[in-house]
């Protein structure tokens, strides 16, 4: 029989999990709780404590346990970007973090407005993530001449990946498929120009990945209508946000809309005054360039008219 003094030293038996933190992936979230994704592949439904903020769709967390098959989030890992979208007010609200893409996808029908594309790319540059251009429906002539898909070379040739895709022909997506096999992609576009067939697509089994965030929150289909991050059959990952961007943009500061024209970038700060918006004023870098044919005159028009959209905003 021990001794009564050996019993002193011996640690106290305790849960394996409790006071375990564990890195893990949001994949969707709702308001104070939400579902993420160990490295283990393990799917847990997380409460988010108030004192460590909200998490969003693509964040990287540590998670830990609270009793019983509770988990709550102790830590939101410092995100690399954000992505937005406009609240009712036309301000920025963050839907998702550490993303690699944004897929800006436009169509043949229906056809982009003027400078909606110039538009989604100024803002894809201020958050600080790639944008690629992606032309679904290539099987399609375009119903009329428009000065965007006329112009696609000229954005290939300032550096921006643009991709064709079809969802009608076989083997239709597949430049998208290799493209999005790693790193984060979420798809924006305007109301009609297939994002949904083509996550569709990509995701052959988004019903089943979607139908398992559900059973995980006992909370039925409701995640058919929020954000969410798929795994790729690849490799790779896809957000999911539907009705993101579809309603407009927030406002952009002058100097955010100027930097995400790449073109004007070698005359930025080149300007007889600091604050110049390449407008009207004398001494103007960016406006001799345009001058003398170094800058597309189209693509300085285009910024011209965001900056007048954006004033106006």
């Amino acid at each position: 029989m021990k001794d009564w003094l050996e019993y002193v030293d011996e640690p106290v038996p305790c849960h394996p999990l409790m006071n375990q933190a564990d890195e893990a992936l949001v994949r969707v979230a709702y308001g104070s709780h939400g579902i993420v994704e160990t490295l283990a592949g393990e799917t847990r439904d997380c409460r988010f404590r108030r004192n460590v903020g909200r998490p969003c769709c693509g964040d990287h967390v540590m998670i830990r346990a609270d009793g019983g098959d509770a988990w709550v989030v102790d830590e939101i890992l410092a995100r690399r970007n954000e992505f937005m979208k406009a609240d009712n007010r036309g301000r920025p609200q963050v839907v998702a973090a550490n993303l690699d893409r944004v897929l800006v996808v436009i169509a043949t029908r229906p056809l982009p407005s003027r400078d909606l594309l110039d538009r989604y790319l100024v803002a894809v540059h201020s958050l600080g993530i790639e944008p690629v251009i992606v032309l679904n429906k290539a099987e399609l002539e375009p119903e009329v001449e428009d000065g965007t898909l006329a112009h696609l070379d000229d954005y290939s040739r300032l550096g921006y990946t643009v991709v064709r895709t079809s969802c009608k022909r076989d083997g239709g997506v597949e430049p998208l498929t290799a493209l999005v096999e790693t790193g984060t992609s979420i798809l924006v576009g305007q109301s009609g120009v297939g994002k949904s067939s083509l996550a569709h697509q990509l995701l052959p089994d988004i019903e089943i990945q979607t139908g398992a965030l559900s059973t995980t929150t006992g909370k039925g289909t409701h995640t058919t209508t929020t954000t969410i991050l798929y795994t790729l059959p690849g490799g790779g990952q896809l957000i999911d946000s539907p009705g993101v961007w579809e309603y407009g943009l927030w406002t952009l500061d002058d100097a955010d809309i100027a930097a995400g024209y790449p073109e004007f970038q070698p005359w930025l700060g080149g300007c007889r005054f600091n604050n110049c918006r390449h407008l009207s004023e004398p001494g103007c870098a960016v406006k001799d360039a345009v001058a003398a044919g170094r800058v597309s005159a189209r693509r300085y028009d285009s910024y011209t008219r965001l900056l007048a959209q954006n004033a106006a905003s």
